[in-house]
């Protein structure tokens, strides 16, 4: 019997989804993620002369995609209120 067999046997069964305020979560991550990017931007010549610009592009990306998160969490929201409103 393996380590994972105790999570896999089928004795347990899987707890409810935790639901937050996914929106805040998402936004906090992001303007974490551009904070990060803007303190980076004035050593970017510090960066580029040891070869971790990506360090400063990883901000980047993930200020951008946090972005679409932030769109598409709002979009998912929006769509679980209308059909909780459908329903009732």
């Amino acid at each position: 019997m393996g380590l994972m067999s105790k999570w896999t046997d089928g004795k347990r069964e899987a707890p409810e989804p935790l639901e937050g305020n996914v929106v805040a979560t998402i936004v906090t991550g992001t303007i974490a993620w551009l904070v990060l990017f803007l303190g980076q931007l004035p050593f970017y010549g510090w960066f580029a002369d040891h070869g971790h610009t990506w360090w400063l592009w990883t901000c980047a990306a993930g200020a951008g995609l946090g972005c679409v998160g932030v769109w598409y969490v709002r979009k998912r929201d929006a769509a679980i209120r209308r059909a909780a409103a459908e329903r009732e």
